[in-house]
């Protein structure tokens, strides 16, 4: 009996000094969580055996514990690395359409050649889905995840459908007669101020529409303004039940009236007249150089306003600079991946060159009641167990679930001095165990001796 409880030392001891060469070996693995070799004593009895003077059977391991406290956290240069600071792992699957889920603390990610977020193995990180413009989530169920796509294209291109503006003309200029100067784009004499826009067809190509301001009287305050798109003369034309007329034809160019009251104000006192209404620009023709879209491009009318987007600022007329206070447009080109970021809660958020924000997905977190039960699959990857429990998903950095460092990566939670003085221990009591079995050893072949 005394060999097989010196045995049970030594394989104990050797346990215990396979799990503290693991964790050593592993102090360097991003998200690894280290053991512990737990024992138990092993006692048998009957009611035939006196108890009272009953030796115990040795030692057995009755588990290897994994040890989930927080790891320190490592900033990195990547922007799609992600730690956890707090409870919660991330969801993987190994296919786009699997729902074989495991579970890291390791994120080190990265996009595949399809722009999926995944692992060095090649897993797809999973997230839940959120609208584009406000980041909101749909659900937060485990069900409901999918894996993570950031393109590197923010969509089609949009062709420009409205431009909104709002500036100030200058009440000190003197006006121009269009019958002795009559307006030309070409000679600045023939105008007071001018500005550009940039706005896109349906193909994304951008194009340049300029608008030239030009006093006509100073009785009504009145401002004639005229546009070319890319160098070429476009007509303005007047829509609106309370827009003015449409100025006559002055060298080509046709345009609208805008008039001010002696305040510099819009002038609401013209009959029909309440605000500056728009005017539209029909590209589906040509100007004099050939066709406004050459290349391809759908036909278009971009609507001209005289205003804010929110309709709150409107043009003036005040003794000062001609300056343009606002200049928007709603068309957009093809965008190009510039940036992504991650929020504490997982909010995914790409930017593109073209200036448009889309919220691509929300990193899916998961907790277990037991972690401790969790299954041990290698690559520091976990499957859930009876003992651990249900996964539950959740929203990160909200309730128990920890939250979303990016850039950043969990290191081992090994202490490496720890682990030396353990395996010191361990040493030692395997040395001890190996003395027992060869005491008890020289002791039975003193017994075999005996004659």
């Amino acid at each position: 009996m005394s060999f097989s409880i010196a045995l049970s030392g030594i394989n104990a001891s050797q346990k215990d000094l396979d799990v503290t060469a693991n964790n050593i070996s592993n102090v360097k693995t991003s998200g690894f969580k280290q053991s512990r070799a737990e024992f138990a004593d092993v006692y048998a009895t009957s009611i035939f055996n006196a108890g009272n003077t009953k030796v115990g059977d040795g030692v057995l391991t009755s588990s290897v514990a994994q040890q989930f406290s927080q790891g320190a956290l490592e900033l990195t240069e990547n922007s799609l690395d992600m730690a956890i600071s707090g409870n919660g792992f991330f969801a993987t699957t190994d296919d786009l359409g699997s729902r074989d889920m495991t579970y890291t603390r390791s994120g080190a990610f990265k996009l595949n050649d399809d722009k999926f977020i995944v692992d060095n193995q090649g897993n797809y990180l999973q997230g839940y889905q959120v609208d584009r413009n406000s980041g909101v989530n749909s659900s937060v169920a485990l069900a409901t995840t999918q894996p993570i796509r950031i393109p590197d294209v923010a969509g089609a291109p949009q062709s420009t459908d409205n431009v909104f503006t709002a500036f100030n003309v200058d009440a000190r200029r003197s006006p121009i007669d269009g019958t002795a100067n009559p307006f030309d784009p070409e000679t600045p004499s023939t105008y007071h101020s001018s500005t550009s826009a940039t706005v896109y067809d349906s193909l994304g190509e951008s194009h340049t529409l300029s608008t030239y301001y030009v006093k006509r009287d100073n009785a009504t305050n009145q401002w004639d303004v005229y546009a070319t798109f890319d160098g070429q003369e476009i007509t303005m034309n007047p829509t609106g039940s309370g827009t003015p007329s449409a100025t006559a034809s002055v060298n080509g160019y046709s345009g609208v009236q805008i008039a001010f009251q002696g305040n510099g104000e819009p002038n609401t006192g013209v009959p029909g007249q309440t605000n500056f209404d728009p005017a539209s620009l029909d590209l589906s023709g040509a100007g004099p150089d050939g066709p406004y879209l050459d290349n391809g491009a759908t036909a278009q009318t971009i609507q001209f306003n005289f205003q804010d987007l929110s309709g709150t600022t409107t043009p003036t007329q005040f003794a000062s600079d001609f300056e343009v206070t606002n200049l928007d447009q709603d068309g957009s080109t093809v965008g190009r991946l510039t940036n992504v970021d991650i929020d504490k809660s997982g909010l995914i958020a790409a930017t593109y060159s073209n200036g448009d924000v889309q919220y691509l997905g929300q990193v899916a977190i998961v907790r277990f009641a037991n972690e401790q039960g969790l299954t041990q699959i290698g690559g520091t990857k976990w499957r859930e167990s009876i003992d651990s429990g249900e996964p539950l998903s959740g929203e990160a950095n909200t309730g128990t679930f920890g939250g979303i460092e990016a850039s950043a990566l969990e290191n081992s939670n090994v202490n490496l001095t720890k682990e030396l003085v353990d395996l010191i221990t361990a040493q030692r009591n395997f040395q001890a165990n190996s003395r027992s079995l060869e005491v008890n050893n020289t002791i039975n072949q003193t017994i075999l001796q005996i004659r």
